[in-house]
């Protein structure tokens, strides 16, 4: 895993400072790549790369970047990892333009850069990139046609952002090495932060910076010099889509038995996560105990010779602690288990690191927990997988279910189920928990009752099961209510997804989910938190040839009898005892509401001034002031859109 920056311009001054600038740039994302780094720059054409290179694969030399290619026809500066490379190899020395007077190409290193250049040569730069089986962001210059491209991986793990500032073009990895260019503009976009607090993340292609977009996963984009801002050469250009594996997914459907389908993705995940087990370092894998985490684990144990390394972290809040479910899995399959308890304050310590480490507002609150177990493996290894998108693509979300219940719901007519709604959020939540908790004398209830009954109200009003989905991913309806001067832009979400019609419902709501919340929140979160590490993360669940057998599963293998992740679940099940895994889904959060009331009181007060919120111009005062005074009562549990808040003031302040 690496980083990469650059900028494409005619500007004198610039090209006359051009490893200087470059430097500057690669050195803000130093935690991405502390092994290596190099700058090339070709002044005549305008064109300067920078990278930083976390070692991973070919720890020599030969795996240097910024890399050229045999011919000197293209310098690449590379991040991610080509799992496939070995077999691209193999089918390049059988390439008769690439062989040497009958001889086999003579490699300089065994580094998947060096593979991805030979490729681009030989095949071109899409075929190429459809030919790969990884996760990347890359920068590539064309010396003989003069082009700039930048490309992404199909389901969007590594990050890209690029734009015009001011007539130059920035790209990298991450946001902060754009800003470091003396061009960059930092133009807050107001009508993006109506997203950032809908969502609690920036949906791609939009970035919290006017003129500044992040590439979309699977595409790749050329850039020319003397191209300006609007040139439409600068759409994104597909290569490959979740889309069209969802409709060949539905035109093609797998219909063997129930053991053909247990045997075919125990089949492909092994191949995956055996391809990703490769590497010249330490290698572990996250571990929670849930059942995505506990396969991925399960299948690296089979394939290894020695124990597994795996890693989790354990709270004392009953209610957010797994770790006793980890080391119950770990002991059955006799992992290298590393595990670590840590305190509340300890995890709060976190936070005065994030508006950095998120370097564009980011308000997913399980980014402590995240970063806490990346940098405790980090101590112990320099590549760790984990079993992210399991939801996404086998059916693991709660409100999957909803799509089963809603015959039933609309049955009754909608003017009662407003009313219900509006009686529903009548009462305080707590009032709902003391209600439940009584309740719960005589039968088990699960707790926060009342935040539960708040998001059956917000389905309760809807009049379709898509508009009841958009409403469960949003956290505020009106979010220009509280950004000053802002417009709400449309999404892809709002422009196609909600309105794509799939017969499943269950089905239309993961598609959704793997388009936005997978790439924009679930990915954003484990890089930065990972990276912030210099730890390389991996997720074998998003090869994607795992991804295209998933979108041909039928919905009952995915989720039956109630169960979700069904079909995962029968996998695991063949290495995991069924006892060790059942229990009710929780999240890997922390106890957010009680901290801000209690602990982090001082620092809510601070972030949500009334004179500094005044002073800096983005919210309405009244709003904020009226929203944290609920919260701080107990009346409302408002901790995730004061975390939204909370999380642009800690970046705001970074920012400047």
């Amino acid at each position: 895993m690496c980083g990469l920056a650059g900028f494409l311009t005619n500007n004198t001054n610039a090209l006359a400072n051009a490893v200087a600038i470059a430097n500057s740039m690669a050195l803000t994302i130093v935690h991405r790549g502390p092994d290596d780094g190099g700058v090339w720059f070709d002044n005549q054409a305008g064109i300067v790369l920078a990278h930083r290179r976390l070692s991973i694969l070919d720890l020599s030399p030969a795996g240097h970047q910024p890399m050229a290619s045999r011919s000197n026809r293209y310098v690449v500066a590379f991040n991610g990892e080509i799992y496939n490379h070995l077999e691209l190899r193999r089918e390049l020395e059988m390439t008769p333009q690439l062989k040497r007077d009958g001889k086999s190409i003579s490699w300089r290193g065994h580094s998947d850069t060096e593979t991805l250049l030979a490729g681009f040569e030989a095949w071109g730069i899409e075929a190429t990139l459809k030919k790969t089986v990884g996760m990347f962001a890359l920068s590539l210059w064309d010396k003989e046609e003069k082009v700039l491209t930048l490309a992404r991986d199909r389901m969007g793990e590594k990050p890209l952002y690029y734009g015009f500032q001011n007539n130059t073009f920035l790209f990298g990895s991450e946001l902060k090495a754009l800003k470091a260019h003396p061009e960059f503009l930092s133009e807050i976009d107001r009508d993006v932060l109506c997203l950032y607090l809908r969502y609690c993340y920036i949906p791609a292609p939009y970035s919290i910076y006017k003129g500044i977009k992040k590439l979309l996963p699977g595409t790749y984009v050329q850039v020319r010099l003397g191209d300006e801002a609007n040139s439409p050469s600068l759409t994104p250009k597909p290569y490959w889509t979740m889309e069209a594996a969802v409709a060949k997914g539905i035109d093609n459907p797998f219909v063997g038995s129930d053991e053909q389908a247990i045997n075919a993705l125990d089949s492909q995940l092994k191949q995956s996560i055996s391809l990703q087990m490769m590497a010249d370092v330490p290698l572990g894998a996250f571990l929670s105990g849930g059942v995505d985490s506990s396969t991925v684990v399960a299948l690296m144990q089979t394939q290894s010779s020695r124990p597994v390394k795996t890693f989790s972290i354990g709270f004392d809040e009953e209610g957010y602690n797994e770790a006793d479910y980890a080391n119950a899995v770990a002991k059955h399959l006799g992992t290298d288990h590393t595990e670590l308890y840590v305190s509340a304050v300890e995890a709060m310590d976190v936070i005065p690191l994030l508006g950095k480490m998120y370097d564009e507002p980011f308000a997913d609150s399980s980014q402590i927990p995240t970063f806490l177990v990346s940098k405790m493996a980090k101590q112990h290894v320099t590549v760790s997988l984990s079993g992210d998108a399991g939801d996404e693509l086998f059916g693991g979300y709660n409100r999957y279910k909803l799509a089963d219940n809603w015959c039933k719901i609309e049955k009754i007519p909608l003017f009662i189920r407003r009313l219900a709604s509006q009686a529903i959020n009548s009462l305080e939540p707590k009032i709902w928990d003391a209600v439940f908790q009584q309740v719960s004398n005589l039968k088990k209830m699960p707790d926060n009752m009342g935040d539960k009954l708040g998001k059956l109200a917000k389905v309760m009003s809807s009049e379709s099961i898509r508009e009841a989905y958009y409403k469960l991913v949003s956290e505020i309806d009106q979010p220009e209510d509280i950004v000053i001067g802002a417009t709400e832009p449309e999404t892809w979400l709002t422009k196609i997804g909600i309105k794509t019609t799939l017969k499943d419902s269950k089905q239309h709501m993961m598609y959704m989910d793997v388009m936005t919340y997978l790439p924009d929140d679930i990915l954003v979160k484990v890089d930065r938190a990972a990276m912030s590490n210099s730890l390389e993360t991996r997720v074998p669940f998003l090869d994607h040839r795992v991804v295209e057998l998933a979108s041909r599963l039928p919905m009952n293998m995915k989720m039956r009898d109630g169960k979700t992740k069904w079909l995962l679940r029968q996998v695991l099940y063949q290495y995991v005892p069924k006892e060790l895994i059942e229990r009710p889904k929780t999240g890997f959060g922390i106890p957010l509401g009680e901290w801000l009331r209690g602990p982090l009181r001082n620092w809510v007060e601070f972030s949500l001034d009334e004179k500094r919120l005044v002073r800096e111009g983005y919210f309405n005062v009244h709003y904020i002031r009226n929203l944290w005074h609920a919260h701080l009562s107990g009346k409302r549990n408002n901790q995730s859109l004061l975390w939204s808040v909370l999380m642009f003031q800690a970046w705001l302040a970074e920012s400047k």
